[in-house]
């Protein structure tokens, strides 16, 4: 929706993989509630979707998003803003969520992503993002990025332990830290995410009809749009509310799907 609202000439392509408990709320030790929260600070992603995330939790448990202040950290910067006692609470994925438990004891998780209002809905997680230049000038390549991708997601299931190997190599990442996100079988990982074939894609993104495990909604890309989207007005990130044709374009998936 921020994309679609200041027109930067990108669309959403494909979600690619919900976050099955990789990405945790991490409140510093001596915080034990949202309320303690009230006046301090909490570092995330700003703009990303960790920061519904924390707005979520935050007012389920009674603190509006008015009451804390947020502040915009990349994963580094935010272990340090937690080590450091600059935040009070921050929003993780791994390995940073289990680094800074590590680091800092009695901390402790709030909330993680294998909730199931977070899972169902499959709010937390990637996408394959193209620029509508891309798209327009070059179809063709599109749609073979696309299908490139999903026949990469193929050789990992199918060879899990290689393609880690070529994961960590490519990140500069141990085969553990890129194992504690992916999982080493190939298969749904609870602690990790869920990568989508190309068909469990189509089905979120309603191209086709079926059902997705962990009771993640078919067709569920508009509610996640407009979620998110209520979020960015209520932030202030977004002048007025797009349709989803303005942020997504589905093509290169259909594409690939042949």
């Amino acid at each position: 929706p921020i994309a679609a609202d200041k027109d930067v000439g990108i669309k959403l392509v494909t979600y690619t993989n919900p976050s099955y408990g990789t990405d945790k709320i991490v409140l510093a030790p001596g915080i034990t509630s949202a309320e303690q929260l009230k006046g301090e600070t909490v570092a995330v992603l700003e703009g990303g979707l960790t920061q519904i995330f924390m707005a979520e939790w935050l007012t389920d448990n009674g603190v509006g998003i008015d009451e804390v202040t947020f502040t915009n950290l990349i994963m580094d910067d935010a272990v340090g803003a937690m080590v450091g006692g600059t935040a009070a609470a921050a929003e993780f994925w791994e390995p940073f969520g289990s680094q800074v438990l590590e680091a800092m004891p009695g901390a402790t998780v709030a909330a993680d992503s294998t909730e199931e209002k977070y899972i169902t809905t499959a709010m937390l997680g990637d996408a394959l993002y193209m620029s509508t230049a891309f798209m327009a000038e070059r179809p063709e390549d599109a749609a073979k990025l696309t299908r490139a991708y999903f026949n990469a997601v193929d050789f990992w299931k199918a060879n899990t332990a290689e393609a880690n190997q070529i994961i960590a190599d490519g990140l500069q990442f141990t085969v553990a830290d890129v194992e504690q996100v992916l999982g080493s079988t190939g298969e749904i990982l609870k602690g990790g995410i869920f990568v989508f074939d190309r068909d469990q894609a189509a089905i979120f993104m309603g191209l086709k009809a079926g059902e997705l495990p962990l009771g993640i909604v078919a067709d569920g890309m508009q509610n996640h749009w407009d979620v998110t989207t209520d979020w960015w007005l209520k932030f202030g990130f977004i002048d007025k509310a797009m349709p989803m044709a303005a942020g997504v374009d589905t093509t290169p998936l259909a594409a690939a799907l042949k």
